[in-house]
């Protein structure tokens, strides 16, 4: 038996790659899959994007990059910040990534170790705790208000804050459940946390030109004190450039210094060809970003008339992203047709599939059992067969 490393044991594997594994099995067997668990847009890179990548491969840009990044990319992100979210780093604030997932990861290991609390918010994103626990960190969770954008409890937080706490991760909008904080909840976040200099806050906006009741605002616009405020941003959801792998920070030059040095050591540097185009992305025309909004817009309120059609189920409306995440407890201890019992949101999620080829992700993968994400990045025609199969498939359930 080989002895690996023990923050290997730390680490869950990801809940959404597995069920896509899944998905692909079936497919490999010949059997109709609904693909609703991949949080990715199924529309195209943009056709400037895609020609600036041609472009970068055909002119040269296949080498080497500076580590954290190229000038232009980070001259082209400044401007976006400036831009869209009334930010402003200098180009020694800002480091570019193997993606926003990698910038994460990296912020975590710069900045947190063994003895250190990190709050995270549940229901999260898969990887959050991982993030935090491979560092010898240990994730704290506290609970949120599902009928308010999966706001904070307040309460629940101020309680588990204490002397260790070292940062808390912020998630809107927010990946499983698409809800969107309103600024009461961000100023009242601010406000509890200025009183303790010692917190970072890691605000996770990769979703952030995905809102449908009011246009985005970034955490750290909010305050001028906002030195220990962490923006993580990225290209996949906002240009459909998932495959790509660019994300990148603004932020606190002594981390972004310290995120540099460890990227050097691990990746060198992003891709070159995706940097470039990347750069061309967020400086371009950007009339692509708001014809997929208004896309996905459409595809949220077809997958709630729809989940309104399935009996016994609550879903609220996510104000941002691209997910759906419905209540289903009132499945749980009901028997399928053959006689087993659903116990919790996983069994319910593995029928679902079984029986009808709709490939979901179970909340218990986001500390949240009795849920259900469902990812509406995908056509009509999908979400409309998808739900009515879902429908049916939880019809035959019996006590």
């Amino acid at each position: 038996m080989e002895n690996l490393a023990s923050r290997i044991d730390r680490i869950q594997p990801s809940a959404t790659l597995e069920m896509t594994a899944k998905a692909a099995d079936l497919k490999r067997k010949g059997l109709p899959v609904f693909n609703m668990s991949v949080g990715e847009p199924d529309l195209p890179t943009p056709q400037h994007i895609q020609q600036a990548g041609i472009f970068a491969i055909q002119n040269g840009y296949t080498r080497y990059t500076p580590g954290g990044g190229t000038h232009e990319l980070k001259q082209s992100i400044q401007n976006k910040f400036e831009r869209d979210n009334n930010l402003h780093y200098n180009l020694d604030e800002i480091v570019v990534s193997c993606g926003g997932k990698h910038s994460l990861y990296n912020a975590c290991q710069v900045l947190f170790q063994h003895g250190d609390e990190v709050i995270i918010f549940s229901p999260y994103w898969v990887s959050f705790p991982d993030f935090v626990s491979v560092t010898g960190a240990k994730p704290v969770f506290v609970k949120t208000n599902a009928n308010q954008q999966f706001e904070p409890n307040f309460q629940d937080l101020e309680k588990k804050i204490n002397k260790n706490t070292k940062g808390i991760i912020i998630n809107s909008p927010s990946n499983p459940t698409g809800g969107v904080w309103s600024d009461e909840a961000i100023l009242k976040l601010l406000d509890i946390c200025n009183n303790r200099q010692d917190i970072w806050l890691f605000s996770d906006e990769c979703y952030e030109q995905l809102t449908y009741d009011k246009p985005f605002k970034s955490i750290a616009s909010y305050t001028n004190h906002n030195s220990k405020i962490i923006t993580f941003q990225s290209c996949s959801k906002t240009y459909a450039m998932t495959g790509w792998r660019i994300g990148y920070i603004g932020g606190n030059k002594v981390v972004t210094k310290a995120i540099s040095k460890l990227q050097g050591q691990s990746t060198s540097c992003p891709n070159s060809i995706a940097q470039y185009a990347a750069s061309k992305a967020l400086s371009g025309d950007q009339s692509c970003v708001e014809e997929m909004r208004k896309i996905f817009l459409k595809r949220r309120d077809l997958i709630l008339a729809k989940i309104n059609e399935i009996p016994d189920t609550i879903c609220q409306t996510p104000n941002g992203a691209f997910y759906v995440f419905v209540d289903f407890n009132n499945y749980l201890n009901k028997k399928t047709p053959n006689g087993k019992l659903i116990k919790n949101s996983n069994d319910l999620s593995l029928y679902i599939l079984k029986n009808t080829g709709v490939v979901s992700v179970a909340g218990e993968s986001f500390g949240a059992d009795g849920y259900i994400r469902f990812s509406y990045a995908t056509s009509e025609q999908i979400i409309i067969e998808a739900m009515d199969l879902v429908n049916k498939a939880l019809s035959n359930l019996s006590f």
